[in-house]
């Protein structure tokens, strides 16, 4: 009964956050390493990636940071639902499987948190997953009664990228967790893939930005500080 009530509760969180390109549920979870023990953080979770499917779960997709926040691993699990991720059957079989694998983890990590998610359908993150080499995330908290019109920039940014024929950013919205409201995550094929917006004439930059919606380009993030409280930028790579 209680598994049922919680079931239902998640259910009705859902159906307060959920946007209409927005409803496919993940467990983002960003991790710091114990000191010294990044490698062996890697590969305990390495070894952990072969037994997801055996309890009907999705393996997570993961990155590495290279510069910018402080944690050293994001991983992404896919949940679906609530409903489907709490089955009894699957809780069962998870808690089987993961015991002797979090009882090491303990001893691995310094910090690590969680945020309910609700972003892409998961077939558009398995397309674009494995040719990149390179990852963009930057994460926000939005002021006080500010988030829609946070998520609304972001789809704004993302016309202005399409205009430039420059990759678009996955957008993920907050259901429950840490504190932070939104975040996006470019995908890219290498550092120089990510530095091509450099070579963009101004010309062409500007009418991108007016026809997304924005003042101008020089304007974008101006006004995107205009909704924030905070702000975090990371670069990070595929692991290898």
């Amino acid at each position: 009964m209680r598994s049922v009530l919680l079931i239902f509760a998640f259910t009705l969180l859902a159906s307060n956050s959920v946007s209409a390109q927005n409803t496919y549920l993940y467990d983002a979870r960003f991790v710091q390493a114990a000191p010294g023990k990044l490698l062996d953080l890697i590969d305990h979770y390495k070894a952990r990636l072969s037994n997801y499917q055996s309890i009907g779960d999705e393996a997570p997709f993961w990155i590495r940071h290279s510069q910018g926040d402080k944690w050293d691993l994001m991983l992404l699990f896919p949940m679906g639902s609530y409903p489907e991720y709490y089955r009894a059957e699957r809780l069962t079989k998870r808690k089987q499987s993961e015991q002797a694998f979090t009882d090491r983890l303990k001893g691995l990590v310094a910090w690590q948190e969680d945020l309910f998610v609700y972003g892409p359908p998961l077939e558009r993150l398995r397309e674009s997953y494995p040719g990149a080499g390179l990852f963009h995330l930057e994460i926000f908290q939005a002021l006080p009664g500010r988030q829609a019109d946070l998520y609304r920039e972001r789809e704004m940014e993302n016309t202005y990228l399409r205009r430039l024929k420059r990759p678009e950013n996955f957008i993920f919205v907050r259901d429950q967790g840490a504190a932070w409201d939104l975040f996006t995550l470019g995908f890219y094929r290498n550092i120089k893939h990510y530095a091509e917006s450099a070579d963009i004439s101004e010309s062409d930059q500007e009418a991108a930005a007016r026809t997304a919606g924005f003042e101008g380009a020089a304007r974008i993030g101006p006004y995107l500080r205009t909704l924030i409280a905070m702000h975090h930028d990371t670069l990070a790579v595929a692991v290898k």
